[in-house]
C-alpha cells in the first residue's frame, strides 16, 4: 500500500477564497483528485496544501450563451456529466463523446473537466513508485534526476500529455478562463500548453481554471474523437485523435470547407496537423478523403517512446484510427 505524506486541506466557500488559499507557496488545487493524488502516493508531488473546490458552487453550470455564441462549461463539471449533458451532446458532440470513454465510470463520477484540461503529463519512466525511481538510477528530469531516459541528451522533459478532453477541445477552437491573484484572463486552448513535461501548462502561480469556452458551430461540421487503449477501459490513451470538418451542406456526401485534426499522446502538448488543403473540397463519403487525412497524420507524427508500447507501431494505430474514425462519420450520417 501507498502512503500519502502528511498535508493540510482547505475548504474556500468561494472562488475569491480559493484564489486567496492557492497564494500559500506549494498550495494545489484539487477537484476530483484523480490525477493529483495518485501523484501524491508516487512522491512525485509533495505539497503542503491542498485547496478543494468541493465547497464552490460556482463552477458546476453547463449553459449555452447566446449573445457571446459560446458553449459555457464550468471546471467542476464532472466528465460523466459532460458527456451525459444535452447542450454539451447537441453542441460538441466529439467533446461528450471523449469525456465519456474516459477511464472507467467510477474515475468519470469524480473527475472533472478542470481537471482534465490541467492533467499532468505522464511518462513510462515516472508514473512508478518512488522506490521503483530510485532502482532506476535517480529518477528523470521530471523527477529527482536530472537525465531524459526517452530522448539521451536531451534538456527538456518529453512526457506526454494523455488528456481526453484536450485534443477534442483545441479542435473546437476551445478556450479557458483562468482567475488568480491577478484578476480573470480568457486563453486559447492552443496557446496554453508548451513544449516542456516538467511544467507543461502556461498557468500563472496561484491560478486556477473557472470555465471551458467552446464556440457554437457557425454552420454543419462532422466532429469526433478516437483513441487506441490497449484495454476499453482504466487505460490512459497511448495515442488519440480528434477530428472536426465543416461542412457546405448538412450531408456526408457535401464537400469539407475545414479540416481541423489534432493528436494526442505524443509530447507534452497535444499537436495540430497542418497541410490539409488538399482534402478540402473532397466529400467524407469520398474514400480519397480518409486515406489523404490519415496518411498526412501519420506524416506529421511521430510519438517516442515515453508510454508503453513500441513508437512504431503507435504511429500506425494513429493512421488506422483515424481512418476508421473518419468512416464512422460517414456510417452515421
Amino acid at each position: 500500500m501507498l502512503r500519502m505524506p502528511r498535508f493540510s486541506v482547505r475548504t474556500p466557500a468561494t472562488l475569491d477564497e480559493a484564489v486567496q488559499d492557492l497564494q500559500t507557496p506549494g498550495a494545489r488545487v484539487v477537484a476530483g483528485g484523480t490525477d493529483l493524488l495518485p501523484n501524491v502516493k508516487h512522491r512525485l508531488e509533495q505539497p503542503p496544501v491542498l485547496v478543494s473546490l468541493s465547497r464552490v458552487r460556482d463552477l458546476q453550470e453547463v449553459a449555452v450563451d447566446e449573445d457571446a455564441g459560446v458553449l459555457r462549461i464550468g471546471a467542476r463539471v464532472t466528465l460523466t456529466a459532460l458527456s451525459e449533458h444535452p447542450r454539451v451532446r447537441e453542441h460538441a458532440p466529439s467533446l461528450a463523446q471523449a469525456a465519456g470513454i474516459v477511464a472507467s465510470p467510477l474515475i468519470r463520477n469524480m473527475g472533472t473537466l478542470g481537471g482534465n484540461v490541467n492533467l499532468d503529463t505522464r511518462c513510462r519512466y515516472v508514473n512508478q513508485t518512488a522506490f521503483w525511481r530510485e532502482a532506476l538510477g535517480g529518477g528523470c528530469l521530471k523527477s529527482e534526476g536530472d537525465v531524459c531516459h526517452v530522448v539521451p541528451g536531451g534538456r527538456l522533459c518529453v512526457a506526454a500529455m494523455s488528456s481526453d478532453c484536450v485534443p477534442v477541445l483545441m479542435s473546437l477552437d476551445g478556450r479557458l478562463v483562468q482567475v488568480g491573484p491577478e484578476g480573470r484572463r480568457e486563453v486559447p486552448l492552443e496557446g496554453y500548453y508548451k513544449s516542456d513535461g516538467v511544467q507543461h501548462t502556461k498557468r500563472l502561480p496561484g491560478e486556477l481554471t473557472t470555465e471551458i469556452r467552446v464556440p457554437l458551430p457557425a454552420g454543419p461540421r462532422r466532429c469526433t474523437y478516437a483513441k487506441w487503449t490497449v484495454r476499453g477501459s482504466i487505460d490512459f490513451p497511448l495515442v488519440s485523435v480528434a477530428l472536426r470538418f465543416d461542412l457546405e451542406e448538412d450531408r456526408v456526401d457535401a464537400p469539407v470547407t475545414a479540416a481541423h485534426v489534432v493528436v494526442g499522446v505524443l509530447g507534452s502538448r497535444p499537436r495540430r496537423v497542418t497541410r490539409l488543403d488538399d482534402v478540402l473540397g473532397r466529400a467524407l463519403r469520398d474514400p480519397s478523403f480518409a486515406r489523404g487525412v490519415a496518411d498526412r497524420v501519420h506524416a506529421q507524427c511521430k510519438p517516442l517512446e515515453n508510454v508503453p508500447y513500441e513508437a512504431p507501431y503507435r504511429r500506425q494505430m494513429l493512421r488506422v484510427h483515424t481512418r476508421r474514425a473518419i468512416e464512422a462519420l460517414v456510417e452515421a450520417g
